[in-house]
């Protein structure tokens, strides 16, 4: 990562964790709105990450860092989800822009959380970067403290943080945006599906 250029728009995502989150998400929304639902559009996913980051239509570009376990070679419930042959070096364009994928497999020396706030760190270091979406498993705790850390120390004050989770979380100097709004809208899930009726 060290002499890469920079976009000014960056996320960074724990793939293995929003590929998990896709899957529970297709498992109880079939159930519960009766009909098949496909895979995540990778490009629509990546858009309404960016818009809920705060990045609104032009040209920008924005770098999409994501960090799986060595041994996964994609994303099971993303279409298209293969890192090396699909995504790693790939970009799309777009009315928010291009945006660039990037995949970077955990390596056996350190953990997965601890690669991630690695990542983190680097990019905060990024004086270029001025929007920054944080994607991390946060239902682990050692890691979303490792994250709420790393970014407690990022002296960059004009960067826009947000960080995506699930659930929303206690503390940290950083907006937050749910998750699942973003990986339904990929999924192709319409809030009027979700009416319960009388």
């Amino acid at each position: 990562m060290n002499g890469m250029k920079w976009c000014k728009n960056v996320v960074v995502v724990d793939a293995d964790y929003v590929d998990k989150v896709a899957f529970d998400l297709i498992v109880n929304f079939e159930r519960m709105i009766g009909r098949r639902i496909p895979k995540a559009d990778m490009a629509r996913w990546a858009d309404c990450v960016a818009l809920d980051g705060g990045l609104r239509p032009g040209d920008n570009e924005t770098q999409v860092i994501l960090i799986h376990d060595k041994g996964k070679d994609g994303l099971r419930n993303f279409e298209p989800g293969n890192y090396q042959k699909e995504l790693n070096g790939m970009a799309f364009k777009d009315h928010l822009g291009e945006f660039v994928f990037e995949a970077y497999p955990v390596e056996e020396l350190t953990t997965k959380g601890d690669f991630f706030a690695e990542v983190l760190q680097t990019v905060c270091e990024q004086q270029e970067v001025e929007w920054l979406m944080v994607i991390p498993d946060a239902e682990d705790a050692y890691i979303y403290n490792k994250v709420k850390a790393t970014l407690r120390q990022d002296d960059h004050a004009d960067r826009h943080v947000t960080v995506f989770t699930m659930q929303p979380t206690a503390g940290g100097n950083f907006r937050q945006e749910i998750l699942g709004y973003s990986l339904m809208a990929a999924l192709g899930i319409r809030g009027e599906e979700l009416t319960i009726e009388n």
